[in-house]
């Protein structure tokens, strides 16, 4: 019986767009494979997604009992989070808005099927 192996990183402080360039990386590959092709890519969002996944395979192998071999990366996908909103003032009394914007980042390994 498989289970959806599922990991949540909140607030993040990166845009969705930015980090879901790492994530397409990874998307259904196996999660040990996923975990070292994150572990050198050059993207700042890289390491924050690979402690994710880390923390998911641990949850499966903890509470489900699934070796990490057998797990593969089923979803990954980045939301928007709350965007922060702080204000520059610039010349002649004008106003620039800074969106510091953030995301949502969610992981669902599940058990490969044996043949």
């Amino acid at each position: 019986m498989a289970h959806d192996i599922r990991a949540h990183l909140r607030n993040f402080p990166m845009s969705a767009q930015k980090v879901r360039l790492v994530l397409d990386l990874v998307r259904g590959r196996d999660a040990v494979q996923a975990l070292d092709m994150l572990r050198y890519a050059p993207q700042g969002a890289a390491q924050p997604v690979m402690k994710l996944l880390s923390s998911a395979v641990a949850n499966a192998e903890e509470n489900f009992g699934v070796s990490r071999e057998d797990l593969f990366v089923a979803q990954i996908f980045a939301d928007e989070a709350p965007t922060r909103k702080w204000r520059r003032f610039g010349a002649r009394g004008r106003f620039k808005p800074i969106l510091r914007r953030s995301s949502h980042v969610t992981v669902v390994l599940r058990e490969r099927e044996s043949v």
